[in-house]
This record gives C-alpha cells, structure tokens and sequence, in this order.
C-alpha cells in the first residue's frame, strides 16, 4: 500500500517546514504499518491554476497527479493562516477537483476506495477550522475520511513560537498523528477488501 502527504507549507525548499516536521510523525507510523510513503512539497512546483487534470504547458500538477492516482492514502497537510488553510493547500485542492468527474472502467470515481486525513500547524487557534474545510472538500471529491483521521499543533490565539521552536503540544500531536495512521490504514485496508462501486443511477 502506497501513501503521499502533499506538504502545502508556503516555504520553498530548502527551509525548514514546520508542517513538514509534524507530517512526517504521520509519514513514520504509517510506514510502521508497512505502507510506502512519498511526500511533495507543492510550493516547490509550477502548479497551475485551475480545476482540470492538465492545465498546459509547463503545469506540474499531471506528475503530482500520478502519484495521487498511485496511493490508497492521501495527507494533505496546511500550516493555518488567517484562520484558514494556505493558498498552496486550496490550489491543490482545486486540482484535485478534477477526479469528481473521472472514472475507471467501471464507472467508480477515481477518488473512491482512497482514504484521506489532515494535518494541520500554525501558532494560532482555527486549526479545527482548517481541517473541516480540507476533510469536506476531500469528501466532495471522493475520498473516504475516517474518523480522527486528523492531528494539529498549535498553542492557541496570538503570535508565538513555531512547531520546530516549542515542545510543548508535542506529545498530543504526535500521539494523534499515531492514531490518525493506524485509522487511515484499516480504514483503506477494508476498503481494499470490500470495494465501493460506481454510484447509482
């Protein structure tokens, strides 16, 4: 089983993502479950505008696509700014828009049969906020989101330290990053066994 977290942070490589640090706590207990996990870290591509598969010359997002479309397990993960997730996180959601109207031979939206969880980070309170407003839209698209297939870190309202700067919250997020694994890999793994099919007319 392959999983890909789609880092969304707004900080190029090579800097450090504070997003990036707390997805990769999720990246290792999925991999204590034996699943293989690859990650992106979108701002680092020409990601075009837009709500189709390929937006044209030079657009990213078709590479990006295929590892979408090779993975049972999707992580979007989003730093929170202005109460809301990063710009980098809506356009990919945009891109992924396109999947609700794609199928495989047998008529199944590309999304079902997928799981999809939410890790969030930012040094203000809206965390909650940020993972509804992905989880619903990975929902519309097609992925199954198990229950607290999420985790966050922040330490509430106002400026403060950064993910990488502070411990505290640490041993919650990390314990809910855990649990949010095991919860995206027996949720995919039943799916996997017992398929949806294509909707009803």
């Amino acid at each position: 089983m392959r999983a890909l977290i789609i880092n969304c942070t707004l900080k190029p490589s090579p800097q450090d993502s504070n997003t990036h640090a707390l997805a990769s706590v999720v990246a290792d207990a999925l991999r204590e479950r034996g699943v293989e996990v690859d990650d992106v870290r979108a701002v680092d591509l020409d990601i075009k505008p837009g709500v189709e598969s390929h937006m044209g010359p030079g657009d990213a997002w078709p590479e990006v696509r295929e590892k979408v479309l090779a993975s049972r397990i999707l992580v979007i993960a989003s730093p929170t700014w202005l109460g809301r997730p990063s710009s980098v996180a809506q356009r990919v959601l945009e891109r992924l828009d396109a999947m609700i109207a794609e199928t495989d031979d047998d008529d199944v939206p590309l999304a079902y049969n997928r799981v999809a969880g939410v890790v969030v980070t930012g040094n203000e309170d809206g965390a909650h906020h940020v993972v509804s407003e992905i989880a619903g839209a990975l929902g519309d698209i097609g992925y199954t989101v198990p229950g607290q297939a999420w985790t966050y870190w922040h330490l509430g309202p106002g400026p403060g330290p950064d993910y990488l700067e502070e411990r505290r919250g640490h041993d919650w997020s990390h314990k809910t990053g855990r649990a949010m694994a095991a919860n995206l890999v027996g949720v995919a793994r039943a799916l996997e066994a017992t398929p949806l099919g294509a909707p009803p007319e």
